[in-house]
């Protein structure tokens, strides 16, 4: 792999599609991730599960398809009270699947056109289709406006 952000794979043991929401969002917290892969029983990839699945999980699915939420006045408590069974549910019906995994010998250019085209945070890399790893897309920008801007360690001297 010829990449300028090898140096920013982070290894992970992906999350299973039976796991629990409460679970998976434990994991992602512990891992300091904005998500992570999912695979089913078999080990095969079959999408990511994140900060945006688990809103998805928790706020009632009409929420993502009102215009404008200003008239309902619900604190995010009363929220979490009607919804919180919601942490017992398998993640496996909130997964984002587009399929963004790609094998151990990406370029970078193949990770910046998933990153442009696709809605996800983080990109999973996969050795022999078992997914091993992640890149991130706030890792990939680190690495890249690094190259062309002057080191971010200077900015805001």
């Amino acid at each position: 792999m010829d990449t300028i952000i090898k140096g920013t794979l982070r290894e992970i043991e992906p999350l299973r599609d039976s796991d629990s929401v409460a679970v998976a969002a434990r994991r992602i917290i512990a891992q300091g991730l904005p998500g992570m892969p999912v695979v089913d029983g078999a080990g095969h990839f079959v999408g990511i599960f994140g900060e945006r699945e688990f809103m998805r999980a928790l706020f009632p699915a009409y929420v993502g398809t009102l215009g404008s939420t200003a008239m309902i006045s619900r604190t995010i408590d009363e929220l979490i009270e009607r919804r919180d069974s919601c942490g017992d549910e398998a993640i496996r019906d909130y997964l984002t699947t587009d399929n963004v995994v790609v094998a151990d010998e990406y370029s970078d250019t193949q990770l910046a056109e998933l990153f442009l085209h696709h809605r996800v945070v983080l990109i999973p890399i996969a050795t022999a289709g078992r997914v091993h790893a992640v890149v991130t897309r706030s890792d990939f920008f680190r690495e890249i406006a690094q190259r062309i801007c002057e080191p971010l360690d200077d900015l805001g001297d």
